[in-house]
């Protein structure tokens, strides 16, 4: 990957295009589901055991039957209990796992220098499971993690409790963070949410980042659709039809309203939408969300919350990168948050691209993903 650019390099962008080419070869065979198939090839290629350094304690077990993998940093000197993040990963909500090496190593990164316990949630993928499974699952992890028991055992502090989550990661705690936050029998609250470049609303596919990254090789527009598509069981025959915002036309009365909770022409600055135009329908296709309801649902899309539930948000980081189509999410988020009252620090990278905070290791070891990585640990640092 180019770090200035957002692009990938000749030899990463090989090696990626051919593990799809494959996938989508063994899909076409019938041997496998395509993604089943992308999954097994990137989980083969990077997958880490369960290994403890003397400064990280790594463990895998499960919380409330939900896969977890658990990073123990040291005790910090003249504090007896630690504080804790809840991380999920990224992929789409169908790729990739808590337990390939670039998760690994940010988590036990993390658990490190935060003297922390990290909690890595193994949620199930599509297409085994579908929306809200994955929801569900890291509801479920969480929920017993902040346990008073649970608590104890790890040796954490429960008012020093933080979820985080990339890219679909941080759609799922993102998610979390609203659930959580309305749980009247939960005794334990989060005090900080950690967003990295989230996705967050599936309504608008043409805000100004996804028009001007419509082709990006990292995530395309078109890819982005398709995951979207496959996270709610949807039909490939309206991805093109999604991709010019058909689904949420003027004709479409459920989405009309919900629509001016992203209108981007209000929440996002004039140095972002420059001489975009937004693209709305005057008639579209009303099957789209006949047939697919989640689009509308606040637990696939956060970002479309009522203002009610973002009140009761904690202090939130947000990271986005210009070279991401994801970035107008992140920063719409960021507005509807602190217009809701709560604390936000918007972290964006000009020269950042999806996925950049994960390459900070040889053979990717890029300036960008080492600069987010650490901007993203020293909040967490000071806000946790």
């Amino acid at each position: 990957v180019c770090p200035s650019q957002g692009t990938l390099a000749y030899p990463a962008r090989v090696t990626f295009l051919s593990t799809v080419s494959w996938s989508n070869l063994i899909h076409y065979l019938g041997l496998s589901h395509r993604l089943l198939a992308l999954n097994f090839i990137i989980v083969s290629l990077s997958k880490k055991s369960a290994w403890s350094s003397a400064q990280v304690k790594v463990t895998d077990t499960d919380f409330d039957g939900v896969e977890v993998r658990v990073f123990e940093g040291s005790p910090k000197p003249g504090e007896p209990l630690k504080r804790s993040v809840v991380y999920i990963h990224g992929g789409g909500w169908a790729l990739a796992s808590a337990k390939i090496r670039y998760y690994d190593e940010l988590c036990a990164a993390v658990a490190e220098e935060l003297n922390a316990v990290v909690v890595s949630i193994e949620y199930r993928l599509v297409p085994k499971v579908y929306f809200p499974a994955q929801i569900n699952d890291v509801v479920r992890a969480t929920k017993y993690f902040l346990q008073p028991e649970v608590l104890h055992k790890y040796s954490v502090d429960p008012d020093r409790i933080g979820i985080s989550g990339d890219s679909a990661g941080g759609n799922l705690a993102a998610a979390l963070g609203q659930q959580i936050s309305q749980d009247a029998n939960l005794k334990n609250k989060l005090k900080v949410q950690a967003l990295i470049y989230p996705v967050l609303q599936a309504l608008d596919f043409n805000t100004p980042s996804y028009q001007q990254n419509v082709n990006s090789p990292i995530l395309p527009r078109y890819v982005m659709v398709k995951y979207w598509v496959d996270y709610l069981k949807g039909n490939y025959d309206f991805v093109e039809a999604m991709t010019v915002n058909n689904h949420t036309s003027l004709d479409v009365e459920e989405a009309v309203a919900l629509r001016a909770r992203l209108n981007w022409t209000a929440l996002l600055p004039p140095s972002v939408t420059k001489n975009y135009k937004p693209v709305v329908q005057t008639a579209g296709n009303a099957r789209i969300i006949q047939e697919i309801p989640e689009l509308l649902d606040a637990r696939s899309a956060p970002l479309i919350a009522d203002q009610e539930v973002l009140q009761q948000l904690p202090k939130t980081y947000i990271l986005t990168c210009e070279h991401d189509v994801l970035r107008d999410d992140g920063l719409m988020y960021a507005k509807r948050l602190e217009s809701a009252g709560v604390e936000v620090t918007l972290d964006h990278f000009e020269d950042g691209f999806h996925g950049c905070m994960i390459f900070t290791s040889w053979p990717t070891n890029f300036s960008v993903g080492i600069r987010t990585r650490n901007s993203y640990i020293k909040w967490l640092d000071q806000n946790l």
